[in-house]
């Protein structure tokens, strides 16, 4: 029997816990998922580099054993052939959410037909968080350790303090 590979990607700049809610519910439906970490080029002012972002989300995943972590800049269909992935899994908080991700299901069933998408509606306590939502609350100084996951909390707070201070300073 063939393994049913899914494919979770993102820019996760940084990863939430939202992020991993939707990871866990995959990694519970398939049998390896793969979390890749998108680079791109539209999202150029990212916060934490690839590598970065890549280790965050490996840090919080690592409890799942069917779970891998890698990144790519290339088109997701592409990666998806290569990876010998059925599905990709996104989650969506909001009808607004629903637009994008259905643009990109087709096209990238245009460009690999054999993959399908799937859809999963975000749990009511992380409706309305994203990353730049996190972003967006740490820049005024705001407490962001209901968003992201302990394991990480101290670097990403790190991180955005010292993009605060570098915003206020200039």
């Amino acid at each position: 029997m063939n393994k049913r590979i899914a494919i979770c990607p993102g820019s996760f700049d940084p990863v939430t816990k939202g992020h991993l809610d939707i990871i866990r519910r995959a990694a519970s439906l398939f049998d390896e998922v793969i979390v890749l970490v998108s680079i791109n080029p539209a999202k150029a002012d990212t916060t934490f580099s690839v590598d970065e972002r890549t280790d965050l989300v490996r840090r919080v995943t690592k409890s799942l054993p069917n779970v891998r972590v890698d990144s790519d800049s290339g088109l997701l269909a592409d990666y998806a052939r290569r990876a010998g992935a059925c599905a990709l899994v996104k989650g969506l908080r909001a009808v607004s959410d629903f637009e994008y991700e259905f643009q990109m299901a087709l096209t990238n069933k245009k460009l690999y037909p054999e993959l399908e998408t799937l859809f999963l509606t975000t749990n009511l306590e992380h409706m309305y968080l994203s990353s730049s939502i996190v972003r967006q609350v740490a820049a005024f100084g705001g407490d962001i350790s209901d968003f992201i996951c302990p394991e990480i909390l101290d670097d990403v707070r790190r991180r955005l303090e010292e993009k605060r201070r570098a915003l206020h300073t200039d």
